[in-house]
């Protein structure tokens, strides 16, 4: 089959003939639909994990925002059937730890980030595999596209995670978004949808105006001004209850937590890349002066869903305005390759094969 293969950190994927992947007993084969492209796999493709001792070897296939179709289905598995269609966390958890019986597959104690290991082969291929189906897989209800649902993928539920489930999000605040990429434009449509008043942040005029078009109420271009944590406390009237990092420097990360007004909450969704390896100093004075709260979110847990799926079903939520563009298995190394100088807008998604 064919896949986008990794071939050195830095050098472009190369399209290839791989291997077909097959179902282990408590796994499950799909056919690729669709699957985003991710700052993540950009992160991975630079060895950006290397300090965390995730290293890939030549052959490796990233991806880890997909949708598909069941073709293959392992004897142990009972809940999930061919032709079903589906998508999976890309946090993949194994259902027996505490973490997971607690409903926090996330962070199991067996996590395999899907794609992101090297133990992992991902969704830039033809095919892909899922160990342990039965907790793992998510249909998909009727009337979500592939495309959609890649675009839903792991900005959008991470975002989702963050700001419903680890903030103290309530309508009306101000929330505050740094670096509107992928998962930061989610965050955008995401806090407007649960009626917070979203202040979007970011050095790319479109990308703030893609911001305002996905709800925020105020912008701030990043560029144009001396402080960006002054310029926010001045659109918030005292500075935002919530203010996300959604790219993982350290500028974005100092920024946020100084754009906080008193008693607000700073959330971490970008991660770190190979220049900070995952330390960066922040004002724990101010911190501690204004009893700021700094929280960190990672994923989505498996059991929870269907709260963006009725969301979507309602109305509320629609991951494909976040869709900046469809494109071949082909396109798949020059758009992770743009995203070295922030050139892609919201998601990009590969849906032909």
């Amino acid at each position: 089959m064919r896949a986008a293969v990794f071939t050195g950190h830095g050098n472009p994927l190369e399209i290839r003939e791989v291997d077909e992947p097959t179902a282990e007993p408590t796994g499950v084969v799909v056919e690729t639909q669709a699957c985003g492209i991710c700052r993540s796999d950009w992160h991975a493709w630079q060895g950006d994990p290397a300090w965390e001792g995730r290293g890939f070897e030549d052959g490796h296939v990233f991806g880890h925002e997909p949708a598909g179709v069941v073709v293959e289905v392992g004897d142990e598995v009972e809940e999930v059937r061919e032709g079903d269609h589906v998508t999976v966390p890309f946090n993949l958890g194994d259902g027996t730890c505490p973490a997971c019986r607690d409903g926090h597959s996330n962070l199991c104690d067996e996590r395999i980030p899907f794609g992101l290991t090297p133990e992992s082969r991902g969704a830039f291929a033809e095919r892909f595999h899922v160990p342990w189906a039965d907790y793992n897989v998510v249909s998909l209800p009727s009337g979500i596209s592939p495309v959609e649902m890649a675009g839903l993928g792991c900005r959008f539920m991470t975002s989702f995670h963050a700001l419903v489930h680890r903030a103290d999000l309530t309508g009306g605040d101000w929330v505050a978004v740094h670096g509107c990429g992928g998962v930061g434009l989610s965050a955008v449509h995401i806090a407007d949808a649960v009626g917070a008043n979203v202040v979007a942040v970011d050095l790319f005029e479109e990308k703030l105006d893609t911001a305002s078009d996905l709800g925020a109420v105020e912008t701030v271009d990043a560029e144009a001004v001396d402080d960006v944590p002054a310029a926010v406390r001045a659109v918030t009237d005292g500075g935002a209850d919530i203010s996300v990092d959604a790219l993982g420097i350290a500028e974005t990360c100092r920024n946020s937590v100084e754009s906080l007004r008193k008693r607000g909450q700073h959330l971490q969704i970008g991660l770190t890349s190979s220049e900070d390896a995952g330390e960066i100093s922040l004002p724990t004075d101010r911190m501690v002066a204004k009893e700021l709260q700094f929280v960190g979110s990672l994923g989505m847990p498996r059991p929870r869903y269907d709260e963006i799926f009725r969301m979507i079903a309602h109305g509320k939520l629609d991951p494909a305005a976040v869709v900046s563009e469809t494109v071949s298995l082909d396109a798949v190394p020059e758009r992770l390759a743009a995203m070295t100088d922030f050139g892609t807008s919201g998601i990009p998604v590969v849906n032909e094969f």
